[in-house]
């Protein structure tokens, strides 16, 4: 049903303010749209724009909890569509992904010109350099040690795995696990991976489930 709000682009629940930007789409005529979507725009690439929602906000007749509603929407949809790479993300999907949410095809068009047309690079670019930003793996290393001699007789032989991880701000981590506990790891990393692919599965299911009913 669509009270769900699952659709595939979200991987999981839609944003609460897609869902009401999408309601008050339906009464916004076509130039106004432009103009908030413009206004959004260049908030994610950290232009000044206080003052060009400021005049929207004047010139026409849109409640103020209507308006911030709508930029509120625009911005968390895009935020949402850009931190995707856009090869993960087929504009097909995408798109129809909006019509869920009774989105006009005028504005579909619009949004799609933003999230796969030639501006991409550059509003990528603006949105990687201006948000927030963990550091990257950049190079890890391993090795299998056994201890010959230890002060704990429990440990003497038994082998261990150090590891090293180097990361793009420059700092290295080195720990040591041992078999049991690498063990341990592996079989958690591969539950998490088997939730993930099963959470996947039944997002696609409610997809199906919609067009069905």
């Amino acid at each position: 049903m669509m009270a769900d709000h699952s659709v595939g682009f979200w991987g999981g629940r839609v944003p609460r303010e897609v869902v009401s930007m999408a309601k008050h789409l339906k009464d916004l005529d076509k130039q106004l749209f432009r103009q908030i979507l413009k206004v959004v725009v260049n908030a994610l690439e950290e232009k000044e724009c206080s003052v060009s929602m400021a005049d929207i906000a004047e010139d026409n007749s849109l409640s103020e909890e209507k308006l911030s509603d709508i930029v509120s929407g625009m911005y968390e949809l895009l935020k949402e569509a850009l931190r995707l790479p856009s090869s993960s993300v087929r504009q097909e999907s995408f798109e129809e992904d909006l019509r869920e949410l009774r989105i006009s095809e005028e504005f579909i068009a619009d949004f799609s010109r933003i999230v796969f047309g030639n501006g991409r690079p550059a509003l990528n670019a603006s949105v990687t350099q201006h948000g927030p930003r963990l550091p990257k793996l950049e190079q890890f290393r391993w090795r299998v040690d056994v201890a010959i001699s230890t002060s704990s007789l429990s440990r003497a032989l038994q082998p261990t795995v150090l590891m090293q991880l180097k990361l793009s701000d420059g700092n290295l981590h080195q720990f040591e696990v041992s078999m049991s506990k690498f063990q341990d790891l592996r079989y958690n990393v591969a539950l998490i991976l088997k939730e993930m692919n099963d959470l996947e599965k039944l997002s696609v299911l409610k997809i199906q489930d919609y067009h069905v009913n």
